[in-house]
C-alpha cells in the first residue's frame, strides 16, 4: 500500500430513492459533488438503479448465523462497506420508515460478522472502520408528526446504526415537512447539507 493509498478517504454513499427528478436527488448530488470536491474517494451506491434486491430469501435466513458463508449472497456490498471511513445515507422516510430498498440493504448485508458480531450472545460493533456517519434524509409530515411516531429512522441511525459502528461522530440532516416546503427551504436545506458534509473530517 502507498502512501496515497493511506491518505485517501474513502465515503459510502447509500442512496434509496428511485425518482431522478425528486428533491432527494437534489440532496443526493450535493452530497456527492460535495465529497467529491473535499478530496474524498466516493462509492455513489444507488440502490435503485443497481437493481439491488432487498428480499432477504429464505437459505439466507437459514444461513445467517453462518459466517463467513452468509457473505456470498452479498459479497460485493460487504467489500464495499467494509472499504468505507465514512458513511452517508440519504434517503426519504416513508410511513415513518427507510424505504424497502434501504430496509432490504440492512437486512441482507448489515450479517454476523459485517455489521456486529455475537460474543456470549451480545452484540459487539463490528463495522468500526466507519469513522463519519451521515443520514441526509426527508419527511412529508411534521417534526411533531415524527415525534408522536417515534421517528424509527432517526433513532435506527443516531442508536443502533451508530452502534454498529462503533459510536464514531454522526451526523442527522432531516428536512421535515416536505408536503408545504416552499423553494426557498429547499434551497436552505441543500446549503445546510453541503455546509455539514464539508466539515466531515
Amino acid at each position: 500500500m502507498t502512501q496515497s493509498d493511506t491518505n485517501t478517504r474513502r465515503a459510502l454513499v447509500l442512496y434509496a430513492h428511485p425518482c431522478p427528478e425528486s428533491f432527494n436527488a437534489a440532496v443526493h448530488d450535493t452530497v456527492v459533488g460535495t465529497l467529491k470536491a473535499g478530496g474524498w474517494t466516493v462509492d455513489d451506491c444507488d440502490l435503485n438503479a443497481e437493481g439491488f434486491s432487498p428480499v432477504l430469501s429464505e437459505a439466507e435466513r437459514r444461513g445467517y448465523h453462518e459466517a463467513p458463508e452468509n457473505l456470498a449472497p452479498v459479497a460485493p456490498y460487504v467489500a464495499r462497506l467494509r472499504a468505507a471511513d465514512a458513511l452517508v445515507l440519504v434517503f426519504p422516510v416513508w410511513n415513518f420508515g427507510y424505504p424497502a430498498i434501504l430496509k432490504g440493504f440492512f437486512d441482507r448485508v448489515c450479517l454476523p460478522g459485517v455489521s456486529f458480531e455475537l460474543r456470549e450472545g451480545k452484540v459487539r460493533p463490528a463495522l468500526t472502520n466507519i469513522k463519519q456517519l451521515m443520514a441526509c434524509t426527508t419527511y412529508g409530515g411534521t417534526r411533531f408528526r415524527a415525534f408522536l411516531n417515534g421517528d424509527p429512522p432517526r433513532k435506527n441511525v443516531t442508536r443502533a446504526l451508530r452502534y454498529a459502528c462503533g459510536m464514531p461522530p454522526c451526523h442527522y440532516l432531516p428536512l421535515y415537512d416536505m408536503n408545504r416546503n416552499s423553494a426557498q427551504v429547499r434551497t436552505a436545506h441543500l446549503a445546510h447539507v453541503q455546509q455539514k458534509v464539508e466539515r466531515l473530517a
